[in-house]
């Protein structure tokens, strides 16, 4: 083993290890806080300006993580010994005298990191590619600081082969400045994926197993001993690519069963029967079944755009991952699907959709959160807007929203807005409305998530995806 490997896992297992998070959205800050509160001092390194104000100041900008669960690492509040340096706040606003953690807009602080973990965004391109250029830019600020003994791990969603084609060479030659380091020896390297489901509460960043890749053998082992030191179980696996593989097969397996639910909730709707009896009398049997849920449409930054990561990859293989095609244009096609719901419901009123007042009641993607990153309510809204309906939302988690051009901001929601509206169309299901209500005060109902199924008595009012 090198000196190196030695004197990192020294530091971790004595918690004097600098862990500093490249990115502090969704993933990065719950991370951050984690090891926070698991004894180390933390840096965090995001290009948004409001974003490190809003943390350094102790005002908390992710759903998951409460305000009060930072204060006590802000600002010295904690109270831990700091490692010598000089006071005062840097140009990124790193508070060298401050607590526990800090944020900052400046990656030189990165340079004083005993362990980087990259958790930037990796969206799709307009032609449906992956778009690592977020990747590529924090890896080329890392590499510019590296320095022997650190570790470095990659945590944002991408195809298999990332890690090691195109972090490790940037690493080994330090971004061009002709210095060699070699991987194992000099610096660590591993992917560990990200698994956080927001809103829950069940299962955190803590207790969540977390799968570990390391290069070689001694990065997975500095790797699953800075995870271990915050997190209950981690599961190491032979390499970077079987990492990166995990989590692209994970949410590819939610993606094509809800396709699959989504599918048969078409094949209900022509057989006259109802997807949710079926799927609660299905889900009875204590083997081989497993129940998935249909609704209007995929959305949240994994489930839709993972499965594309791994199709991508296969193509320039010259392999077609027909499964994940055919999940994606079911799953893509409900949207449009629920449209039509709507326009037959309201025909029925002998009410034409242009024109009508529709009002959309949830436009995150998914119930309790404020996220509408490829929330298919508003592909919803678009369509509407495009027939020429009179659309309106509430969100008691996304005051505003542009749908392609139009600014549309949350309404009041009492019963004179329900009443005015021709058509409500349920598209998340927050814990916070009441739908008996909402169904007692509503003309017309389109219901996508069966989120009125306890309503008594049954509606003739309320149509079911």
């Amino acid at each position: 083993m090198s000196d190196h490997y030695e004197t990192l896992v020294e530091r971790v297992k004595s918690r004097d290890a600098v862990v500093a998070l490249v990115g502090l959205g969704y993933v990065g800050l719950p991370l951050a806080l984690t090891f926070a509160e698991a004894g180390f001092r933390v840096v965090g390194v995001d290009t948004n300006a409001s974003r490190v104000a809003s943390l350094n100041s102790g005002v908390s900008y992710v759903s998951d993580v409460p305000s009060h669960r930072l204060t006590p690492f802000l600002n010295g509040a904690a109270g831990q010994d700091r490692p010598s340096g000089s006071a005062g706040v840097d140009g990124g606003g790193l508070k060298r005298s401050g607590g526990r953690l800090q944020a900052s807009t400046d990656f030189g602080c990165l340079s004083e990191a005993d362990a980087i973990i990259i958790s930037v965004p990796t969206p799709l391109s307009k032609t449906k590619q992956p778009d690592l250029s977020n990747v590529v830019g924090a890896t080329d600020e890392v590499a510019a600081r590296l320095r022997p003994g650190m570790l470095v791990v990659l945590e944002s969603t991408t195809y298999p082969g990332t890690t090691e084609e195109v972090l490790l060479p940037r690493f080994e030659n330090r971004g061009g400045d002709g210095q060699s380091f070699e991987v194992g020896k000099d610096f660590f390297l591993a992917f560990s994926p990200e698994r956080i489901d927001p809103g829950r509460s069940d299962w955190t960043v803590d207790n969540t197993p977390k799968v570990i890749g390391g290069v070689t053998p001694q990065c997975a082992s500095a790797a699953s001993a800075l995870y271990g030191s915050a997190i209950q179980t981690v599961v190491p696996v032979s390499s970077p690519g079987v990492a990166e593989m995990v989590k692209l097969l994970e949410n590819t397996f939610r993606a094509v069963n809800i396709a699959l639910v989504n599918e048969v909730a078409i094949m209900c709707d022509r057989l006259g029967l109802d997807v949710w009896e079926v799927i609660e009398a299905a889900k009875s049997k204590p083997f081989g079944f497993m129940p998935f849920y249909p609704g209007p449409g995929l959305g949240g930054h994994c489930i839709p755009i993972d499965p594309q990561y791994l199709a991508w990859k296969l193509e320039s293989l010259n392999y077609r991952a027909r499964f994940i095609g055919l999940a994606a244009e079911i799953n893509f096609g409900m949207p449009g699907y629920v449209v039509d719901k709507i326009a037959n419901a309201l025909n029925e009123e002998r009410k034409p959709l242009k024109g009508s007042k529709v009002l959309i009641l949830g436009v995150s993607y998914k119930a309790d959160v404020g996220d509408v990153r490829e929330s298919p309510a508003l592909d919803i809204a678009r369509l509407l807007l495009e027939k020429g309906s009179d659309v309106s939302y509430h969100d008691p988690y996304v005051p505003n929203v542009e749908v392609n051009g139009w600014a549309l901001s949350s309404v009041t929601l009492d019963a004179h807005t329900l009443g005015d509206a021709d058509c409500v169309v349920i598209a998340a299901a927050h814990s916070g409305y009441d739908w008996q209500w909402v169904t007692d005060n509503s003309k017309l109902i389109v219901d996508t998530r069966n989120a009125t199924s306890g309503v008594t008595p049954p509606r003739s009012n309320v149509v079911k995806l």
